[in-house]
């Protein structure tokens, strides 16, 4: 039932925008973690915290437009992204109950970007959140507000002997040998999960969602069935019934009130009084009982239920990680981890005849499975020290992610890596290997520009912004005083020419997509001005080279895009070539505000008489700005020029040719940029550089195409 109504919200919100970035606190959220499947509750608090942290500081919704104030702070790119940072830490931290944790999750996986004043304000967040949801949880569960006896939403446990109890130990130095080769299991555990989720997430991408979104439904329909039949089949029929009365039931290491808590969660499941079945106990509990019974409980696992229950859960856990659902596997893996681990201790414990604590390899088992699967080693292991409140865990914890980590990544890289991968997201790492210093920045530069001129004609701008998806262009005017060089063939041409043609090409190309584009103006004007252009830009002959039917044609890249020095049809090869010089940058963004406004001026006017806009009213809709297809195209003048001086970039970060990727890839990073131009030594622009270029599958295609080269 929960399911169901989960899948309905999912289609409702397909469709309808609730919120200001989205469906804040979206309830199949809870839903999808009630309906059974093998999914974690902390991912949906991560996603449902970044989204209150990227929309809640802008103070206006989209869908209700009523609620809209005026506040004039927190209206950049690089807010928006340190709120979802400090939004997705306090997501951490409520689950977990880890507010530093938090802090080191949002540092280590969910930020491109991050400062020194950004990690206060992060922890003071996730705190917050802490502290919060321990509040309400002591007064709703206790009837003691402000007691503070809950921090978070899930909790393993204390590891703790028993006072005057001096045998006890929770581990020892020789344990370490045991946990260094539980990590080697872990890793290669992880490392076959990621293989087989990622092919199962390819066969979706490519045969389930191009399909119609209620084929997706069936899928999650089908893992629910498929989980729920396995669950009970698994309990009926391969289950053993143990006994109660058994004297390893109760543990001497846990204190009484948690033998009661852990006596409370086993499942009799159609066994005998006194009995209980044991791999019910497992699958019928929630996650967090199952995981507090495989920490805590003694001797009431056989080997075979461990092993049954752990091949199930991996299978389906990759399974259903994937579908789309919201969903986290942290909780899963941590409870299929501790299976591993408390039979790694069963068999120790038999075979061997070792005094061995099994809570402590169910932990340690937990650590090396998760880290082999995500490749976290500093925040998962505060997490896990916060969630269990023992810090003499630090240690072995520690050394099994780490080695976890190593013999995963031999094989392939973490689940988020290996989904931000197959989604296209240009997620940066920390830093760049040191081969790839052997590359600059001409060599992952993209050469082929689509820019502006400082004052150029509405209907240039309605065809560049109609037919490219660039978020920023380059303002140039090109600089006829180095025609002389050019024709005396200096230094210039030989770094410039092949950028120069190849650029020349592709605007040729471009020139005839945006002509098609502007055939559906509903201004007649606009569409003449295409037809015009459709003598000078037709396709080439077999076999005619492109490049000089359009020398021959004399072809102009844009029409009129600089009233003072239109392209003339007298322009030579050399003229056709000559040098862009850099003037600054404007967003795609700023371009359409203008457009709607009307921020323009006439041919027989001076650009002073165009009317100036307030920097309020340049970022009054942000982070929705409107759309290029949003304009009323049949309101504009396609004569009319805009001057886009006033509101470009005079000065943004660029680099030099010949720059080392790792200078490029520190700017870059440090900085929080989005474009990068790439401007030679006499201020002309030569390529621009955006997060896509600096990906590490960019680096390394480049690297080997630079390989080729040699």
């Amino acid at each position: 039932i929960c399911l169901c109504l989960s899948l309905s919200l999912i289609l409702i919100n397909d469709n309808f925008e609730v919120g200001p970035t989205g469906s804040v606190g979206d309830p199949s959220h809870l839903l999808f973690v009630l309906s059974g499947l093998f999914v974690g509750k902390e991912g949906p608090m991560i996603h449902s915290g970044a989204i209150v942290g990227a929309g809640l500081p802008q103070f206006q919704s989209i869908t209700f437009k009523k609620i809209k104030f005026d506040f004039p702070f927190f209206r950049s790119d690089r807010d928006k992204r340190d709120f979802v940072s400090a939004g997705a830490a306090a997501g951490v931290a409520a689950a977990f109950g880890a507010p530093i944790g938090g802090t080191l999750f949002s540092l280590e996986e969910g930020s491109s970007f991050w400062n020194q004043a950004l990690t206060w304000k992060v922890l003071f967040c996730s705190m917050s959140a802490t502290f919060t949801l321990n509040f309400f949880r002591s007064g709703i569960n206790f009837n003691k507000w402000g007691s503070f006896q809950l921090p978070g939403l899930l909790n393993f446990g204390e590891f703790k002997c028993a006072d005057g109890d001096k045998k006890c130990h929770l581990w020892t130095a020789v344990d370490l040998g045991f946990f260094v080769l539980m990590g080697v299991v872990g890793g290669l555990l992880g490392a076959l999960f990621n293989c087989m989720n990622k092919c199962l997430s390819r066969y979706r991408m490519r045969h389930i969602h191009p399909k119609a979104r209620f084929f997706r439904v069936l899928e999650s329909l089908l893992v629910a069935m498929v989980t729920t039949m396995v669950i009970f089949s698994a309990s009926v029929l391969l289950g053993e019934c143990r006994d109660l009365s058994s004297p390893t039931t109760h543990n001497s290491t846990v204190s009484l009130s948690g033998s009661e808590d852990i006596n409370s969660t086993i499942r009799q499941f159609f066994c005998s009084n006194k009995t209980y079945n044991d791999m019910a106990t497992l699958f019928f509990n929630p996650q967090q009982a199952a995981i507090h019974q495989l920490f805590h409980q003694d001797g009431t696992f056989s080997p075979v239920t461990l092993s049954i229950f752990f091949v199930l859960y991996f299978l389906l856990a990759c399974w259903t990680y994937g579908v789309s659902v919201p969903s986290c596997l942290f909780v899963p893996s941590l409870l299929c981890g501790a299976a591993f681990g408390r039979l790694v201790a069963n068999i120790l414990k038999v075979k061997l005849g070792l005094q061995i604590y099994s809570g402590t390899f169910a932990l340690i088992g937990a650590a090396a499975f998760l880290g082999g699967v995500v490749r976290m080693t500093i925040s998962l292991t505060v997490i896990l020290i916060e969630s269990t409140n023992e810090i003499t865990y630090g240690l072995p914890i520690m050394i099994t992610l780490m080695v976890a980590k190593w013999t995963g990544d031999f094989f392939n890289k973490g689940i988020y890596d290996i989904h931000i991968q197959l989604k296209g997201v240009p997620l940066l790492e920390w830093e760049t290997e040191v081969e790839m210093d052997k590359l600059t920045a001409s060599d992952i530069m993209e050469p082929n520009l689509t820019y502006v001129y400082p004052h150029t004609r509405v209907q240039s701008l309605v065809s560049i912004l109609r037919t490219t998806v660039y978020h920023a262009f380059p303002v140039v005017t090109e600089n006829r005083q180095n025609e002389r060089d050019f024709m005396k063939g200096n230094i210039l041409i030989s770094n410039n020419i092949c950028f120069k043609k190849s650029n020349i090409v592709s605007r040729a190309a471009e020139q005839r997509r945006r002509c098609q584009s502007m055939k559906s103006y509903p201004s007649s004007e606009l569409r003449n001005v295409c037809d015009e252009q459709n003598a000078a830009v037709e396709p080439a002959e077999e076999g005619e080279d492109l490049l000089q039917q359009m020398l021959e044609r004399r072809h102009a890249p844009y029409p009129n895009l600089y009233p003072d020095q239109s392209p003339s049809e007298e322009w030579t090869m050399e003229e056709r070539f000559r040098p862009l010089t850099f003037h600054g940058l404007i967003l795609r963004s700023q371009l359409v505000n203008l457009l709607i406004r009307g921020v323009c001026y006439s041919e027989n006017q001076s650009s002073a008489s165009q009317p100036r806009l307030s920097f309020a009213e340049m970022t009054e809709d942000y982070p929705r700005y409107p759309d290029i297809h949003e304009v009323d195209l049949a309101l504009l003048n396609p004569r009319m020029i805009v001057d886009v001086t006033p509101y470009m970039n005079t000065s943004p970060y660029t680099v030099s040719p010949n720059t080392r990727i790792s200078q490029v890839f520190n700017l870059f990073r440090t900085m929080g940029l989005r474009h990068l131009p790439v401007v030679n030594a006499v201020g002309e622009i030569v390529g621009i550089i955006t997060r896509h270029n600096l990906t590490h599958e960019f680096l390394v295609a480049k690297l080997r195409q630079h390989y080729i080269t040699i």
